[in-house]
């Protein structure tokens, strides 16, 4: 199969483009760097020519509310034209587990709009959301520092490797559209609290974690389970240890 994968050039996409072209596929990298541009519509025509799945995995430049959801909406819609007009039969998307449940967080609100957008599109489509990425957990922790002091929630959280998400959505994207959410998952539970200070004792970084049920999350509060799946979640294998050990070791 001829398959597409916007965002080709990023974290994911790039894992994605390798493991399907492993597997015998025609993956195509299709990003601003391959000339493929989703908010202008430079490229993506050509690029969708002939395919049979195209895999949206790319991500706004700014979080800022206003931008994020013009990306999203802009790209999605772009997309969509010329996903109907080459006849894809899939398209699939990566989003984010908890998505529909954190309505005050700007981004997660452009997320729900792309989704609604694929939803009603008519095309055969599947939505992978993806819980946090191992990578990223530091991020949380900057994202959440204040001088010396980084104020995270006791809620759950079940991150994943992104090699594992790459793998999962690739099972999806050979498979048949599901018309729905596929939700995928690290096999671990943490306490977002207590894994922010595991990041910190690991790094040797001198800064202290503060637990404050009131805090942020990229600009909105959490509960219990806000960021981990429902039942019946796909469940990756790699475990933290495991993911520190090869990263370390790569290093």
């Amino acid at each position: 199969m001829k398959i597409v994968v916007i965002g080709g050039s990023g974290l994911i996409g790039s894992k994605l483009v390798r493991i399907l072209g492993e597997q015998g596929h025609e993956a195509v990298a299709a990003s601003p760097k391959t000339g493929v541009n989703t908010l202008t519509g430079e490229g993506v025509a050509d690029v969708l020519a002939g395919a049979d799945v195209v895999v949206d995995t790319s991500n706004s430049p700014s979080f800022e509310d206003a931008a994020v959801l013009e990306f999203f909406e802009t790209s999605t819609r772009t997309l969509l034209a010329a996903a109907t007009a080459a006849g894809v039969r899939h398209y699939v998307a990566l989003s984010i587990v908890g998505s529909d449940r954190l309505p005050n967080s700007g981004y997660m609100r452009a997320k729900v709009a792309q989704e609604r957008l694929i939803a009603g599109s008519g095309l055969p489509y599947s939505l992978v959301h993806a819980t946090q990425f191992f990578e990223f957990v530091q991020g949380i922790v900057d994202a959440a520092t204040d001088g010396d002091t980084v104020r995270l929630a006791p809620v759950l959280i079940q991150p994943m490797a992104a090699d594992d998400v790459a793998a999962e959505v690739a099972a999806v994207v050979v498979g048949a559209p599901t018309s729905g959410i596929v939700e995928i998952a690290g096999p671990e539970q943490f306490r977002l609290d207590e894994l922010g200070r595991s990041v910190l004792t690991v790094r040797k970084d001198p800064r202290s974690v503060v637990t404050d049920p009131g805090a942020r999350y990229f600009g909105t509060t959490l509960d219990e389970r806000s960021l981990v799946p429902a039942d019946g979640a796909r469940i990756a294998g790699t475990r933290l240890d495991a993911w520190r050990a090869r990263t370390s070791n790569a290093a």
